[in-house]
């Protein structure tokens, strides 16, 4: 593997994209770290600090400051991160198919989906002015979001004035990270959104390492024992089992055999050939997750924002962790899954190619039989996937829960976090195996090859 990436650097135009994403990545993080003007830092980190931290992390907001790459605890500059476009994507992809007008722009071919591209970027600066004012205005009375109330000011302007130019500066900052991102896609390499949010969720990890140290350190309790170093042994074996299924789920797929039907040109004969048509395990990859977390957070913040009893102490039952909280997010998990499915897997548009290029399922009509063998045969298998997806969501909760991990250490034994770091390396490793296979180097593995998410 190592000497892979020592040949990738050998390689001019490789070396190029390489050091020129490294660049974006750098400038990225700068971003994650720079204060927004008129906050106090040191107020900001005591205030946190008293608090406790699990106490924020773990909920919604906690997730987001993973994907910000640590941004929103010291609401800097890319405190939004590169969510909001994330955010608008899935929005404008969910939209098409209901949307007439949407349907005729991506059948348009390029200039189509150029100009739903452009949407996107519109609905993107949307979303980046409400969610920089709710962000903005929490700073100033962080009571909005039920958290106790400072001792101290947390930011040195006035309310009115701190709100305007934090919406603009958030805004902006992620704007930039959006340019950034189609930048490296551009000059770079791989999907540059994937790979900033991956960036952001590793930089996460040093602080979940010193918690990890701590705890073996000072023997912090574990539910009702004591960490010892037999614990962080048991725990590294279970990253590694949660790790290598995840990876299973990722590139787990099933294969249907496509026959080619034998043509003959004149003497000629083209002899028939088989193939496969493969469908995902995962087909929707992290987008459940993420659609039922961003879900299940609206009940708590809004009963949180009412200035009522009840409706604070309702609040607890969608808190993250507890029961309530768990079966409603799992039923949102597998839902999610079946709509994206639905949305974005047309059987009847397959088993038309399929009719028009010669091909059959064998043992399955072509036409209608064959559209419904794809319904039938994805349906089964988007059943176990939202399950296997649905298991690996809910463990950093059992492990919180039941073994009182520390959130951070937790988040990244499977949920969110997990899934986008396996799935974004093993793709960014794919492109670049076959960038080294076209150029007669040995790619990372010496057998088989790795399959990236899109093949």
């Amino acid at each position: 593997m190592f000497k892979a990436f020592l040949n990738a650097f050998k390689v001019k135009e490789l070396r190029a994209k390489l050091l020129f994403t490294a660049g974006i990545i750098i400038m990225e993080r700068i971003t994650a770290n720079i204060p927004c003007p008129g906050v106090d830092p040191k107020a900001l980190a005591n205030y946190l600090h008293k608090i406790g931290g699990d106490d924020v992390n773990n909920s919604f907001m906690g997730l987001m400051d993973i994907f910000s790459g640590g941004a929103i605890g010291k609401f800097a500059i890319g405190t939004l991160g590169i969510m909001p476009y994330i955010s608008a994507s899935i929005i404008m992809q969910l939209l098409v198919p209901v949307l007439p007008s949407l349907e005729k722009m991506v059948r348009e071919g390029e200039s189509g989906r150029q100009k739903i591209h452009q949407y996107t970027r519109y609905l993107c600066l949307v979303i980046c002015l409400i969610q920089g004012a709710v962000a903005a205005m929490a700073m100033v009375n962080p009571s909005r979001l039920g958290l106790p109330t400072p001792d101290v000011s947390l930011t040195t302007h006035s309310g009115g004035l701190f709100i305007c130019m934090s919406i603009l500066i958030l805004s902006c900052a992620t704007m930039v990270l959006m340019w950034m991102g189609e930048k490296i896609t551009e000059h770079g390499i791989g999907n540059g959104i994937s790979i900033l949010i991956t960036v952001n969720i590793i930089a996460r990890m040093p602080d979940a390492l010193i918690q990890l140290f701590e705890l073996v350190r000072t023997g912090g309790g574990i539910g009702s024992m004591n960490f010892k170093p037999v614990h962080l042994l048991i725990l590294l074996m279970v990253f590694g089992l949660v790790t290598a299924f995840t990876i299973v789920l990722t590139q787990g797929q099933r294969r249907v055999p496509i026959q080619m039907i034998q043509k003959g040109y004149g003497n000629m004969h083209m002899q028939s050939g088989t193939t496969y048509l493969p469908l995902k395990v995962n087909f929707s990859g992290v987008m459940p997750i993420i659609f039922a977390g961003a879900i299940i957070s609206v009940p708590e913040m809004v009963l949180r924002w009412m200035p009522y009893t009840f409706t604070r102490n309702l609040a607890t039952y969608f808190s993250y962790g507890g029961m309530p909280y768990t079966v409603l997010y799992g039923l949102l998990i597998i839902l999610f899954a079946f709509f994206w499915v639905a949305n974005q897997f047309n059987p009847i548009q397959i088993s038309d190619n399929l009719k028009k290029e010669g091909a059959f399922i064998p043992g399955i009509r072509p036409g209608q039989p064959t559209s419904d063998f794809l319904d039938s045969t994805m349906t089964k298998i988007t059943l176990a996937g939202s399950l296997f997806l649905l298991a690996l969501a809910i463990f950093p909760m059992f492990l919180y829960n039941s073994f009182k991990i520390p959130f951070m250490i937790a988040s990244f034994f499977g949920g969110t976090s997990l899934l986008i770091m396996v799935g974004v390396t093993l793709d960014t490793l794919s492109q670049l195996e076959s960038q080294l296979t076209m150029r007669n180097y040995e790619g990372f593995l010496k057998h088989g090859r790795l399959r990236s998410r899109r093949s």
